[in-house]
């Protein structure tokens, strides 16, 4: 197991413990490790040394041991026998926001309650209503809850299914039938979620088909096969997503790619437009009069209409097709155009970054800078900066700024939105930030013209530089509370407030879909990682695919600007407000 994957088993185990309702000690004994773990500037493999973990306040020489036997692959046996000790459908009623360990544990002992099913019956009855620390809002949040984990249960992260489908195209690549492979459907879109894996290969004219799918079907990746065929398979790989894999011959390989890559509407779309010129196309090619048009790639396609290729992102059928016939694609933004990052949790809030390794970090990307912008006071819970630390925050980031000439540090807080739309510090300690980014991080529940109104009044204020993951979301978990989103970004607009695309996998909030509206609307657009440790700034990537879906272009994006043209940005942005 890599770092990541110990310290969510160390948060199962405590959660586990929990059900079990063992020692409090012991469970905050296995949180306080994971967290600890979490913050330590340590990677953690094979090689990694028990003193090199006890040395780490929180973590003792028992858990130490189980971090190291998790590290060499070989779960503790411990682990093991508290996993067979509930069933996977008691466990999967921790999925369903606001049911925590203590509750999934009362609804059993007390109404024998050990799955969603058990659960739905129970509700149905109305049995949660006067039941202790439950009541009548509780049991109709548990049901919404359940509603939301059954829509949500099929759909996996982009970031989690990507990094699986690389593994598998490149191993297909090797394979000496295979000429061609690559990543189709919603994943090749960069859907934010998606149900599973599209793969298409070309192979080659001697091919075997049945090697090729034995090859597929006896991956390591593969955990069980769900069907095999000579031009299509698909498995179920072990982390429980499905992969599917369709074969050509490698001289039909682009009509299938394209096919399989666009977007339902956006093939009906293209279908309809080629059958008004009597052209006929699918999976197999295209064909005017039954007669193949040859196309050696997917640009070859799109040139048989007189269009611009369409990148894949846009395949949505969202204007993309009457902008490739006019000349009007975009010209995406890429990765290698951002410049600088912003949303930065450092050691003086809740994240694990300290200045000396981002700089090393940075520097290495090719980075000209970094705006550091920890949790404000409001965020307790995040041992945000409280009023009279602020001194000591700016002036250690001062202090590093003037010793390191290697990259510009912008000086930041990430300042909580409050109900009434203020933000929670002082005008005296707002101006003394480069920027601030305000964000929503408590009551989603308002009603939506509450909402609007109080995300609005936070645009309004002069001090206000980024309005920060915009509708609250967490991807397969969280829905955006209640806001109307045009009504927030025509009031960015009018108080010439940027917005950000939170490139954290579980946000991507803004969302794509409305990207394009704040682009006509000549909304300025950050893309930030929202960074709590180094490698997070890597997530900047998935912001970039948001940004791409939506159609902006490297002039929308305010940190593709070098470093000299960010510091002009800044100061300009403050003369324009009168911020003194």
């Amino acid at each position: 197991m890599d770092k990541n994957s110990i310290i969510k088993a160390l948060e199962e185990i405590a959660v586990m413990l929990e059900l079990k309702n063992d020692n409090p000690f012991k469970i905050r004994a296995y949180r306080n490790a994971a967290h600890a773990l979490e913050t330590a500037d340590i990677e953690i493999n094979e090689n990694t040394k028990i003193d090199e973990l006890t040395i780490i306040n929180g973590i003792g020489k028992s858990i130490a041991e189980n971090i190291l036997e998790f590290a060499t692959g070989n779960n503790p046996d411990f682990y093991d026998e508290l996993k067979e000790s509930f069933t996977p459908q008691m466990l999967e009623l921790l999925n369903i926001p606001t049911l925590g360990p203590k509750k999934v544990r009362y609804l059993f002992d007390n109404l024998g309650i050990a799955g969603i099913d058990d659960l739905e019956d129970a509700i149905g009855s109305n049995k949660l209503v006067d039941l202790p620390n439950f009541g009548k809002k509780t049991q109709e949040n548990i049901l919404k809850g359940i509603k939301a984990l059954k829509n949500y249960k099929e759909f996996y992260l982009y970031s989690e299914a990507i990094s699986e489908a690389q593994i598998i195209v490149e191993k297909l690549k090797a394979h000496k039938y295979i000429k061609r492979a690559d990543i189709a459907g919603s994943l090749r879109r960069k859907k934010e979620t998606v149900k599973d894996i599209d793969i298409v290969a070309g192979i080659a004219k001697n091919a075997s088909p049945d090697e090729i799918m034995n090859f597929f079907v006896s991956l390591e990746e593969a955990g069980e096969e769900i069907s095999k065929g000579e031009t299509k398979s698909s498995v179920r790989l072990k982390s429980g997503i499905n992969a599917d894999l369709r074969i050509v011959d490698d001289d039909m390989y682009p009509y299938l790619l394209h096919h399989f890559t666009g977007s339902k509407e956006h093939n009906t779309a293209l279908r309809g437009f080629a059958k008004d010129r009597d052209i006929k196309i699918n999976e197999y090619g295209i064909f005017k009069k039954d007669k193949l048009i040859k196309c050696s790639n997917e640009k070859e396609i799109y040139g048989i209409f007189n269009m611009e290729y369409i990148e894949p992102e846009l395949r949505e059928d969202n204007g993309e097709i009457e902008a490739a016939l006019n000349a009007g694609l975009p010209e995406l933004v890429k990765m290698d155009d951002i410049k600088g990052i912003f949303h930065l949790h450092t050691t003086f809030s809740d994240g694990s970054i300290t200045l000396r390794p981002l700089c090393e970090k940075m520097i290495d990307d090719g980075y000209e800078y970094v705006g550091i912008t920890d949790h404000s006071q409001s965020a307790y819970y995040a041992g945000g900066v409280k009023s009279d630390a602020i001194e000591g925050y700016i002036k250690a980031i001062g202090e590093f700024c003037a010793s390191d000439k290697r990259i510009k540090i912008f000086k930041g807080i990430e300042s909580d939105i409050r109900i009434d739309g203020s933000l929670d510090y002082s005008e005296e300690i707002l101006k003394k930030f480069d920027f601030i980014i305000a964000s929503i991080h408590s009551n989603f529940t308002l009603p939506e013209e509450e909402m609007t109104n109080r995300v609005i009044k936070a645009i309004e204020n002069k001090y206000t530089t980024i309005l920060g993951h915009p509708t609250g979301r967490i991807l397969l978990t969280r829905e955006p509370y209640k806001i109307d989103m045009i009504r927030v970004i025509n009031a960015a607009a009018e108080n010439n407030v940027a917005i950000e695309i939170n490139a954290n996998p579980f946000r991507l909030d803004l969302d794509w879909r409305l990207c394009k509206y704040a682009k006509s609307k000549k909304v300025k657009i950050f893309i930030c990682p929202d960074a709590h440790k180094i490698e997070d700034i890597d997530n900047t990537r998935f912001g970039v695919n948001i940004a791409r879906k939506g159609w902006l272009e490297k002039s929308d994006i305010a940190n593709t600007l070098n470093a000299e043209e960010m510091t002009k940005f800044f100061n300009n942005l403050k003369i324009s407000k009168n911020i003194q």
